[in-house]
């Protein structure tokens, strides 16, 4: 699992908001904070807003309602310590500390990765605007761990952001509004907000990743979504099928 935040804007840039004019709470620098499978290029959750912790939180706590508790067998991010803390509280083990027969008040209980946690970090260098080194550091869990974990993905060999980041510029061609330049940026919060959903979650079942395809049985390659890539689809679906699908089925 792949964790970053990509940044856009609202309203107006950051550097003219005015922290002490309430309208200008949901305007500047807004963020998606994203959480991708590599492997299946299943975006698994996202929430927009301003670059906070809160939000981190509510990422790492949507991922693990959604894969209903599961430690992925790696996690990598960039440098953002917020997902230190935020990962550590959503997957610690609580440890409580034997009473120590002095006097005062007693060791609070406190939380440690468990050992199947495994957790790394990108650090990248850059002159000038380019990125001349690249290092990574392991946060939770050990060496050796963190590289059979890679061993056995079939995304990559190496601790990197790059297929979250990828699909940070896929995003971008597909929302005018998150283009770095341009003047089709929203001007009221729900409405990009409302669009990154839609964005994003229409990505997974009705966007053929070319990365993804396979060949079939007849030799010729067929499109697959990152849905269809996690069997969660079992074809490409149409706008009008996905904007259709009951969110809530009833039995």
């Amino acid at each position: 699992m792949q964790f970053d935040e990509k940044w856009s804007f609202v309203g107006k840039k950051e550097k003219h908001c005015d922290p002490d004019e309430p309208a200008d709470a949901q305007q500047g620098d807004n963020w998606d904070h994203v959480a991708l499978d590599p492997e299946h290029r299943l975006v698994l959750s996202v929430v927009p807003g301003k670059r906070t912790s809160a939000n981190a939180r509510q990422l790492v706590q949507d991922f693990k309602e959604r894969t209903q508790g599961r430690i992925p067998n790696l996690v990598t991010t960039d440098e953002y310590p917020v997902y230190e803390t935020e990962l550590l509280d959503a997957y610690g083990e609580v440890v409580i500390p034997p009473p120590t027969g002095k006097p005062g008040r007693p060791p609070q209980p406190y939380k440690v990765p468990p050992v199947a946690l495994n957790y790394a970090t990108v650090h990248k260098t850059r002159d000038k605007g380019r990125i001349t080194k690249i290092d990574s550091r392991v946060i939770f869990g050990t060496v050796a761990a963190v590289t059979a974990a890679l061993a056995a993905s079939m995304a990559s060999t190496a601790i990197n952001t790059a297929f979250v980041e990828r699909h940070n510029g896929t995003d971008r061609n597909r929302n005018g509004r998150k283009v770095r330049k341009t003047y089709c940026f929203s001007k009221d919060w729900q409405v990009p907000e409302a669009m990154t959903y839609f964005t994003m979650y229409t990505y997974n079942f009705c966007w053929p990743v070319r990365t993804l395809r396979e060949k079939g049985p007849d030799g010729h390659w067929q499109a697959r979504t990152p849905a269809m890539a996690a069997k969660l689809a079992d074809h490409v679906w149409s706008l009008s099928e996905w904007l259709t699908y009951p969110a809530v089925q009833r039995e």
